[in-house]
């Protein structure tokens, strides 16, 4: 028999380990493949109500197709390097097979149950998944690994992708049950030590994640270059939780959006090879936290001098609450806690007001996020945050900072995405929201009496984060 561990693949189809369990099963004439997921305290302690919830939702339909298979999915809590070799002993197993993490986290833990396998004797074996190349395969001419996307991104572009992986035949998929060996149930949140969420989250599962797909293809992936920096114009594809929790295959995602090639104008081609360089942009992070697990708790950047954060915690504390008076700095934080996602170009504008304006170390800022987000990967928000820093590897430079007035009007120039999240300005000019900053407190009392003032001056700011950078320098 053959065990197939979960945990960022909750998908039967396109799912590497679980496709290379089920040809084993076959080509062994075996018992089949039965299925495990393990619910470990140790990852379950850097989770939040957002994520925690939308996994259950994931593992319930994933458990359903099980179930319409004819499978089983086994449900645990404990410490994986205990239980799954103790699940695998249960089953007389022949050999354990996953996909693998890329977090030092998730290397700790995986080589701790390699080894635990191992002292009983259980073969075991791991694939790369959830990214198209691996971590090593694209490098320098020297083999060393990038720090810059411009030439990862054009190798990662050229090099040929896999195709998606077939779903196991019904009849290789095993019920352990008549073993004696019990499915185990789905726990609640609250026996998890979680609240429910605040936060209105999307569908999960696979169904809704191809329903997006499917949405995606037909239509915001031919204007995605256009239209993605403007949150109000719904041209994302909304991916990156179904992404992060495998729920759909990566290589299913890619070849989709080849498939829109088919029918795409040239200027809409320039549009889909720009959404395949943002799958390109995860995976380069992804390659990041491979070679430099420490990035998680460290700048990856080297300055000369340590960086002299202010880390305010009144002002750290308007900024999670969205009462900074900067309306697009709020607005996305206020989307941040009512839907446990902000649209990728707010992300840049918050982390860098939190960074350059508030002065605030990127640290704290990434760790609410991670708490908040349902679609927080280790990799891909540790890389958005340094690079908004400057900390990070490709980062934006020090002195490029970004005013928070300007980049509300610029892409939300009608005040539509602020006014959907900031209660108080709904009945506000848009250019009296977009000049917030230069108003008269008679002025702002006026037009939005309950909407808060600034709490700092940009400007001034700005030449305080500059110089905290130049000290950094050694300038």
């Amino acid at each position: 028999m053959q065990l197939h561990w979960h945990r960022r693949d909750l998908r039967g189809t396109d799912n590497r380990a679980l496709a290379a369990a089920a040809e084993a099963a076959e080509t062994d004439q075996d018992d089949g493949v039965v299925s495990l997921f393990v619910f470990d305290d140790s990852v379950l302690d850097h989770a939040g109500p957002p994520r925690v919830s939308y996994l259950l939702e994931s593992l319930a339909e994933l458990r359903e197709w099980y179930r319409e298979q004819g499978g089983v999915l086994l449900v645990r809590r404990g410490d994986p390097e205990t239980v799954v070799p103790d699940v695998a002993e249960a089953l007389t197993a022949d050999r354990v097979i996953w996909n693998r993490d890329y977090s030092g986290l998730a290397r700790e833990r995986d080589a701790a149950v390699r080894q635990a396998l191992n002292d009983v004797e259980i073969s075991r074996k791991s694939f790369h998944d959830a990214i198209c190349h691996e971590p090593g395969s694209i490098t320098t001419n020297n083999g060393d690994p990038y720090s810059v996307f411009t030439y990862f991104g054009r190798k990662w572009q050229d090099r040929e992708k896999n195709e998606p992986y077939p779903a196991p035949d019904a009849d290789v998929l095993a019920d352990p049950t008549s073993l004696g060996v019990e499915a185990g149930e789905l726990p609640t949140l609250a026996a998890l030590g979680f609240d429910e969420p605040e936060a209105d989250l999307l569908a999960a599962g696979t169904e809704a994640a191809r329903g997006r797909l499917a949405a995606f293809c037909e239509d915001g992936i031919y204007r995605y270059d256009e239209d993605r920096d403007y949150p109000t114009r719904n041209s994302t594809s909304r991916l990156s939780a179904d992404l992060k929790y495998g729920t759909i295959g990566i290589r299913e995602v890619y070849w989709e959006t080849e498939n829109a090639r088919e029918t795409a104008t040239e200027a809409e081609i320039e549009q889909i090879d720009e959404f395949q360089s943002q799958l390109a942009w995860r995976e380069f992070y992804t390659h990041v936290l491979w070679f430099n697990p420490e990035v998680v708790l460290q700048n990856y950047k080297e300055y000369e001098n340590e960086i002299d954060w202010e880390n305010d915690d009144e002002l750290l504390e308007s900024w999670k609450t969205g009462e900074t008076g900067y309306p697009i700095v709020d607005a996305g934080m206020r989307q941040l806690r009512a839907e446990g996602f902000m649209h990728n170009r707010v992300r840049m504008i918050v982390a860098s007001f939190l960074t350059k304006d508030l002065l605030i170390d990127w640290r704290k800022g990434y760790d609410w996020f991670r708490e908040k987000l349902v679609d927080h990967d280790t990799a891909n928000d540790n890389g958005g945050w340094q690079w908004a820093a400057s900390t990070g590897t490709d980062a934006q430079p020090y002195f490029r900072i970004f005013n928070p007035m300007t980049q509300g009007e610029r892409y939300d120039p009608d005040a539509e995405y602020i006014k959907t999240y900031v209660q108080e300005l709904q009945d506000t000019d848009p250019e009296i929201i977009h000049s917030w900053h230069e108003a008269s407190l008679t002025q702002r009392r006026n037009a939005a009496p309950e909407y808060p003032d600034p709490i700092v001056d940009h400007s001034e700011r700005r030449e305080q984060a500059l110089a905290m950078f130049e000290a950094a320098r050694g300038e």
